[in-house]
């Protein structure tokens, strides 16, 4: 299970749509594997994230896994920080630490735990976990790149139960009013969230119009769509004068059938018979 594809830097869309695809379906296999043999996860959102992962590190995204501070790095921020089984599986399979280590997910004093400490990991931006704490980091990151004139690009992943905290609002109106044009924002848009479904908790829609109103750039997309995504996220930043907000339309638990748009899954641990049908529907 940790056999990793070779990741090679495709000269066309078509070949990096390909790398795109597999990388995305290692991704689910072995994010549930981690939350499986560690009986500890949110398996429902690192499902419905994987595509859009696996499109910004292996489509989109300026890195050296070998120099992760570079300055001229683009930024990524895991805002929903909890599916840490998604974002640890991303940043093995850039090359940020060795595949094996993701065996030691959640055990004691690895540096795998519940949620991403960037005094740990390579890769990782800021802390996060706490909602409603990396989008208002990515905008000042991303205002720090303005300031400098620096060319870096800053992404953020969030969730949308997620996106019912207030100080997202916030950054969101500080970005628009800056026209922070170097600045991506991503929602996971499963309409799902612990315990419920997003409308019937807080409810967000129309997302594109509130969005719009604090002076965003908006796109809707199928989140699952690897053509859709690549497309509007590697989209050159100087042709946009607003921030980006990414609508997403994911599915939770997206590829196992019983688990998909199932509320139970935000943070249910498959026994070991669902774990097995789970495994072949994902191969």
């Amino acid at each position: 299970m940790t056999d990793l594809p070779t990741l090679t830097r495709p000269e066309s869309s078509a070949e990096t749509l390909e790398v795109i695809r597999e990388r995305a379906a290692w991704l689910r296999r072995r994010s549930l594997q981690m939350v499986y043999a560690a009986k500890l996860g949110h398996p429902g959102g690192d499902l419905s994230a994987a595509d859009i992962l696996a499109t910004i590190y292996f489509g989109v995204l300026r890195y050296d896994p070998t120099r992760p501070a570079a300055p001229n790095r683009d930024r990524f921020i895991m805002s929903k920080g909890h599916a840490t089984g998604i974002i640890y599986a991303t940043l093995a399979a850039a090359g940020y630490f060795p595949v094996e280590e993701l065996n030691t997910y959640m055990q004691p004093r690895s540096r795998l735990n519940g949620h991403p400490n960037r005094t740990y990991l390579p890769g990782i931006e800021t802390n996060t976990g706490p909602l409603g704490h990396g989008f208002p980091v990515a905008t000042g990151i991303a205002i720090a790149g303005q300031i400098s004139g620096a060319d870096y690009r800053t992404y953020v992943l969030v969730g949308d139960g997620e996106s019912q905290e207030g100080s997202n609002w916030e950054a969101a109106m500080t970005a628009g009013h800056r026209g922070l044009k170097n600045l991506t924002l991503i929602v996971d848009r499963n309409r799902l969230q612990q315990g419920s479904k997003t409308e019937d908790t807080c409810g967000l829609d129309p997302m594109d119009a509130k969005f719009e109103a604090f002076g965003w750039d908006v796109e809707m997309v199928d989140g699952h769509d690897h053509a859709q995504l690549l497309d509007v996220l590697g989209r050159p930043v100087g042709d946009r004068e607003k921030p980006l907000a990414v609508i997403a339309n994911t599915i939770k638990g997206k590829g196992v059938s019983f688990m998909e748009n199932g509320v139970k899954w935000h943070h249910g641990i498959p026994n070991a018979e669902e774990f097995e049908i789970a495994m072949k529907e994902l191969a």
